[in-house]
């Protein structure tokens, strides 16, 4: 083979290798019309020639062929990196940077092992790996993003405790609030209540039973002089009409008297209606 044909062939090597990218030695002998051994004399002397490179994964039992600048071209080979090796480089892909004292030891010994793909500088005297494809420079940057976002998660953390703490102390606030009110409605009550009892007992009423207790009226069933009654006492300085009303409504369900008790006088209309009703003998219609 003269020196012409030699150059030939690593031309037709070198354009092919220009045009698919990183490939394997079987599919450049098919596209040369050599055979392996020949094909592979060839390779090697351009890698001597530092015209190509090659891989340090390999294909079965062959590594990949590329030109210089083509090493991005040999991702698409990464399906054939398996087990370990192939769990680290997903993880590397995956962060861009991994700090190789905080991996487990199968990963770093992985990370060792895809060279291709796992490229190793020092920051500070620790060993960090990049994935091939990004920028050392960038490390730097991520770190400060990190920071920044390390940052702003610290300040919102801070604000939501401090919105945590001021939503906690009004709503403390409002129980307090809540409990003073409703102890203060329940002693109301309860005085209320202890009024209408001296009240009776002073004029040698007894209470027989509690029908209804709340923080506008009291009705019981009392004994006056051994007669059962019923007594609405209300929890107001004026009682109306209408309170007059229900009150009878209520004692004619129960078939009994009643009796009306308040804090106050009953307005003088009020008064002179209740009068007037006590002297009525009857209402008749005239025909």
């Amino acid at each position: 083979m003269t020196t012409t044909d030699t150059s030939i062939i690593k031309d037709k090597i070198l354009n092919f290798l220009q045009r698919n990218g990183p490939n394997l030695p079987v599919h450049i002998a098919k596209d040369a019309g050599m055979d392996m051994l020949f094909t592979s004399a060839f390779l090697s002397e351009l890698i001597s020639h530092q015209k190509i490179k090659t891989s340090y994964m390999k294909v079965g039992t062959s590594p990949i062929y590329f030109l210089p600048g083509q090493e991005n071209g040999l991702e698409r080979f990464s399906e054939h990196i398996k087990g370990k090796e192939n769990e680290a480089l997903t993880l590397l892909k995956k962060n861009n940077f991994l700090i190789d004292s905080e991996q487990e030891p199968a990963i770093r010994v992985a990370l060792r092992a895809i060279k291709d793909f796992a490229k190793p500088f020092e920051v500070d005297g620790k060993l960090i790996w990049r994935y091939f494809k990004i920028k050392e420079e960038d490390f730097q940057k991520e770190e400060e993003i990190e920071e920044e976002n390390k940052e702003v998660l610290k300040e919102e953390t801070q604000q939501k405790e401090k919105e945590e703490k001021t939503e906690k102390k009004i709503e403390k606030r409002k129980k307090t609030k809540q409990t003073k009110s409703k102890k203060s409605t329940k002693e109301s009550d309860e005085k209320f209540f202890n009024k209408v009892k001296i009240h009776l007992s002073k004029k040698n009423i007894e209470i027989s039973d509690i029908i209804n207790f709340n923080k506008k009226e009291l009705i019981l069933k009392v004994l006056e002089k051994e007669k059962e009654k019923i007594l609405f006492a209300y929890n107001k300085k004026r009682i109306t009409e209408k309170d007059i009303l229900n009150a009878y409504k209520k004692s004619e369900e129960k078939k009994l008297d009643y009796m009306i008790f308040s804090l106050g006088e009953p307005p003088k209309k009020t008064q002179s209606l209740i009068d007037a009703a006590k002297k009525l003998d009857s209402i008749e219609k005239i025909d």
